[in-house]
């Protein structure tokens, strides 16, 4: 599929994550502590639980509800009760724009 345009990436604040729907996927747009943009998959493969309503530290997110960190770069979860990874989306940056693809991007598990 072809990047869509979410907004201007000074939109997003540094150390959160927002909720973006692309394609009809929830998708957790984060931008990490050094500023890199991420999109990962908003839904916790633990429960059915919004991750962009979670915490950033460093490059994780973790779920509000249950504790489960996921790292940004690959989606895998780092702790318990998660053990299955989220999606990980390509995110361009183009004239200050985010732009994501709605195929999750295959990362080494």
């Amino acid at each position: 599929m072809a990047a869509v345009k979410i907004g201007p990436a000074d939109d997003i604040t540094l150390e959160s994550a927002t909720r973006v729907v692309v394609e009809g996927i929830p998708i957790a747009v984060v931008k990490d502590s050094a500023g890199v943009i991420h999109a990962i998959g908003d839904t916790c493969t633990h429960g059915d639980i919004s991750l962009s309503e979670g915490f950033v530290e460093d490059d994780t997110l973790e779920c509000w509800a249950h504790g489960s960190k996921f790292e940004l770069t690959s989606g895998k979860p780092l702790s318990l009760p998660a053990y299955e990874p989220v999606p990980v989306f390509d995110v361009t940056i183009v004239d200050g724009d985010v732009y994501i693809d709605p195929t999750p991007r295959s990362v080494d598990a």
